[in-house]
């Protein structure tokens, strides 16, 4: 038994989640009737203020946690899963990666198909390969921010725990800057908009989609400028997300019509262009912006994978006209958030009717 009180910073995977469920994941040796317990007589606490087991926690947040209590003697520890060695190809693909390093932080260009951490049937993942990336450090490097499975580009990664805890503070307090580029389907009406739609799990998915929900959803925002478009056939967009929900900016461009190309997901099957467009998701992070720990500010640009390269290409579009986008702040008053409501309701209105059909179509074959 520990004498000492503990600290924990809330790392961003843990943004949003209960109290609880935290020391689930975290400390699963504590039990909710102890945690229940702290939680009545003070001792648990979050930034300084008393918490329950079912408070909501935020990324950058310190939990003050009492002293591990005593187990009973006749628990026998959990034994500890050794990870398996990586291969030599791992190790050199891991470093393959790497377009930054110094200190404290690494950024990576993650390309498409690799998922960021790992689920149930994904054994392959960024924080699989973390150990190869360790270099000269003391500790194993830490995920502070994830990238989809098929969202390709920059992914910072801590090197120290200062340095993680220092990035979460800076993702949950939105000073860090992220900048994608995707191509979407049509063109929207307004070149420079911000949607502000709130976003929830899709019931009966199993939380693997999300949408748009006026009443549950979790406040939402993104930014999307229009850099070029072809025609009316589809446009080369930059995104900004505001917040940092679960494929936040996915969801926004198909609920104002406009999906990102490759995303059938979220896009049905109007997602797809022909005329030797790739059918791999378009999206991909190509800037991330983030004061340093030491001091100053790491801005770094990711190359495009090739499949959206030459997409880009055979529309005629060049990649240094996306580069030239100012880094700024949305202009105030653009764009009328009625219009974009009024097509997320559509959009959220029709995926209704589709799922609905869906269940209906799969009661029939039972």
């Amino acid at each position: 038994m520990t004498d000492a009180v503990r600290q924990f910073t809330v790392d961003l995977d843990d943004d949003g989640i209960r109290l609880d469920r935290w020391f689930k994941r975290h400390l699963p040796d504590t039990s909710f009737t102890v945690v229940a317990k702290w939680a009545r007589t003070g001792q648990l606490r979050v930034d300084g203020a008393r918490a329950t087991p079912g408070d909501r926690i935020a990324a950058g947040q310190v939990l003050r946690v009492p002293p591990a209590e005593a187990a009973p003697a006749a628990t026998t520890p959990r034994p500890q899963r050794d990870r398996t060695p990586l291969t030599e190809d791992q190790v050199a693909f891991a470093r393959e990666m790497v377009i930054h390093k110094d200190a404290q932080a690494l950024v990576l260009n993650k390309p498409p198909g690799l998922a960021t951490q790992g689920g149930t049937k994904t054994v392959e993942h960024v924080d699989g390969l973390l150990d190869a990336l360790q270099f000269d450090g003391e500790s194993r490097p830490k995920l502070v921010h994830r990238l989809d499975k098929d969202t390709s580009g920059a992914l910072l990664i801590a090197r120290t725990s200062r340095a993680a805890a220092f990035f979460a503070k800076a993702f949950s307090g939105r000073t860090a800057r992220k900048v994608y580029w995707a191509l979407v389907v049509g063109v929207p009406s307004i070149d420079d908009g911000m949607v502000d739609l709130p976003i929830a799990k899709q019931p009966g998915t199993g939380g693997e989609k999300m949408h748009v929900d006026e009443e549950n959803g979790q406040p939402s925002r993104s930014r999307y400028r229009v850099i070029e478009r072809a025609g009316n056939r589809c446009c080369w967009v930059e995104l900004q997300p505001f917040t940092g929900r679960t494929h936040q900016l996915r969801v926004h461009m198909a609920a104002i019509g406009h999906p990102i190309v490759g995303d059938g997901k979220y896009g049905g099957p109007a997602a797809f262009l022909t005329g030797g467009i790739s059918r791999k998701m378009h999206l991909h992070a190509r800037r991330i912006r983030v004061d340093h720990p030491d001091g100053g500010t790491l801005d770094q640009v990711a190359d495009l994978p090739t499949h959206f390269a030459e997409s880009l290409a055979s529309l005629g579009f060049e990649t240094a006209q996306g580069d030239a986008m100012p880094l700024e702040e949305p202009k105030k008053g653009a764009p009328p958030k009625a219009v974009l409501k009024q097509r997320a309701r559509a959009h959220a209105k029709s995926m209704r009717k589709e799922h609905r059909g869906d269940r209906r179509r799969r009661g029939s074959r039972d």
